[in-house]
């Protein structure tokens, strides 16, 4: 159990620091309900689709997981940033206009964003069955820290992010853009 532990540790990691930028936007009680269930779903559903797909095809695409994942994220990121900056001070500082969505409210982004965090659950499946690990257990344990991790994320983000002011969304875009990087050099 403590291996099945550390393994959800490490791979939620990536969770916790994507939910920091996103929190930066701010949070909300929908927010926090979108990302606590997205990324637990897409973090808890990987290792069962690794262990489904076996191991030739989930090692294989594990390799590349983090490259395409951290390309995502950075992609993800850098559009945040454009947009913050393209914005009116009145959006970023809170009196938006009515109708006009925040970023962190875009439900595609963030399912984008969890399936790029999650790649590298797909061949932690397969490890899963090396260890003797139950998918079921595998999977609702990793699911379970990744949302404990990311719903602390969200709200460390959103507490920085306020004191950040209208530079929140920024800074938010350029920590998905750093986690991104981290992904791709294989340190988170």
């Amino acid at each position: 159990m403590v291996a099945l532990l550390l393994v959800a540790a490490s791979v939620g990691l990536s969770n916790l620091a994507a939910a920091i930028g996103i929190g930066f936007g701010g949070v909300t009680a929908q927010t926090r309900i979108r990302v606590a269930v997205i990324f637990g779903v897409f973090e808890a559903g990987m290792p069962i689709v690794g262990l489904v797909v076996g191991a030739g095809v989930a090692s294989g695409i594990g390799h590349a997981a983090r490259w395409i994942g951290g390309g995502v994220l950075i992609a993800i990121g850098l559009v945040t940033v454009i947009q913050a900056w393209r914005q009116p001070a009145e959006v970023v500082c809170g009196t938006r206009p009515p109708g006009r969505p925040h970023h962190t409210d875009n439900l595609g982004r963030l399912i984008i964003s969890a399936f790029a965090l999650s790649l590298d659950n797909l061949a932690a499946g397969f490890a899963l069955g090396t260890m003797h690990v139950g998918v079921a257990e595998g999977a609702i344990v990793i699911g379970v820290v990744s949302v404990v991790l990311s719903l602390a994320g969200l709200e460390l983000g959103g507490r920085i992010g306020v004191a950040a002011g209208r530079r929140g969304e920024q800074i938010g875009g350029a920590i998905l853009v750093a986690v991104g990087v981290a992904l791709t050099a294989g340190v988170l």
